[in-house]
């Protein structure tokens, strides 16, 4: 069989091959209020209106209260370490449950959060196939700007994602894929639904061992010894059903609003143990003994450590900057914990070692450990 191109047949030349997946610049009309749109790509972020200007109290009580260092007992302390050392199983429990304290040492550890609960918006065009639904179309009136599309707010602090059909941006629009046809030429066969068997490379044979001179041949029993295959990705047929309309030649295109609520978190612990980890406290929780809130807070003042005020204050005016331009700051929290930290000093078989008893659920960091043998 003569191996050219031209044996697969021909093809429909009314089916087109496939468009872009998105429209192209231009082929969608600007709405009023969402103009800058390119096509379905783009995803404009649109900033808080201008009459949102929000300003903290700067007359509001931000001072802190006085609090107590929490200790933890000897039997405390054991009974944390010997659940830490049943999590390592190369750990015996017998120095933990033998062990001499010397002292137990509680150290102040503060750790400041600051969260700004904040509401962003962005838009971009999205379509869907059309099959007769209802057009919700500039006919109807003009579509509402971004900022003034009522939502249903979620709990504060919380974070959450909305997309909404922005009202009378609708219109229909011929399939930019398949260009009003509902199908698109298959790729993989050029629209013909065969293609060149890839086992015998379109000659319908296979060579077999035999003579040198004269080889022997058998037919390919991949094709049949016709040398072609119907095409696997179109089933023979030479198109596709358009991927973009799904056969409906048609587009309804919408304007979608996006709303999205995020808490920002931003923690700070001051680095003032050299021998605890400070990613530790990461995953503990503390004792919140002072909580503020408001739309926005005011920096903390007359605390006894000047390093958490300093960093309220940082932190504050980082936030504003950082997040009033591009979003609403809907409110915003700062918390002071008392994380608990205590580090053990012991004895055990005439040596010194320690470790720390740290957050509210008694985890324990050992840097070292008197044995690492099999559990006795």
């Amino acid at each position: 069989m003569d191996d050219k191109e031209d044996f697969l047949g021909s093809f429909d030349p009314n089916i087109p091959e496939e468009g872009p997946s998105a429209p192209p610049p231009g082929w969608l009309d600007d709405v009023h209020g969402y103009q800058g749109h390119q096509g379905g790509g783009d995803n404009p972020l649109y900033p808080p209106p201008p009459a949102y200007n929000p300003q903290p109290e700067q007359d509001r009580n931000t001072s802190v209260p006085n609090v107590r260092v929490p200790t933890v007992s000897e039997d405390v302390a054991r009974e944390a370490l010997l659940k830490y050392v049943e999590s390592k199983w190369k750990y015996s429990s017998k120095p933990a449950r033998n062990l001499a304290f010397k002292e137990l040492k509680p150290v102040t550890v503060y750790r400041y959060r600051l969260e700004t609960y904040t509401e962003t918006r962005t838009s971009s065009w999205q379509h869907e196939p059309y099959n007769g639904q209802p057009v919700d179309g500039a006919q109807y009136g003009m579509s509402p700007p971004p900022w003034e599309i009522p939502v249903l707010l979620p709990e504060r602090f919380t974070d959450r994602v909305e997309k909404i059909h922005v009202p009378h941006s609708s219109l229909i629009k011929v399939c930019h894929m398949c260009h009003g046809c509902g199908r698109t030429r298959c790729g993989s066969c050029f629209g013909r639904g065969q293609s060149r068997c890839m086992s015998c490379h379109g000659r319908g044979f296979r060579n077999r061992p035999g003579n040198r001179q004269r080889p022997g041949r058998t037919h390919c029993t991949f094709c049949h010894g016709r040398g072609i295959k119907r095409c696997i990705h179109c089933q023979g047929h030479g198109f596709k059903t358009c991927t973009v309309c799904h056969g409906s030649q048609n587009l309804l295109h919408f304007i979608q609003l996006t709303v999205t609520w995020k808490n920002n978190v931003e923690n700070f612990i001051p680095d003032r143990q050299p021998d605890f980890p400070d990613e530790k406290f990461v995953k503990v929780k503390g004792d919140p003994f002072f909580v503020d809130e408001n739309v926005l807070v005011y920096p903390i003042q007359g605390f006894p450590d000047e390093e958490i005020c300093a960093v309220s204050r940082s932190m504050i005016n980082q936030h504003l900057n950082q997040y009033s331009s591009s979003s609403r700051v809907l409110q915003q929290r700062q918390t002071i914990e008392l994380v608990p930290l205590t580090h053990a000093y012991y004895t055990y078989s005439g040596k010194d070692y320690s470790f720390f008893v740290y957050g509210t659920e008694n985890k324990v960091f050992a840097a070292k450990y008197p044995t690492a043998c099999s559990i006795l």
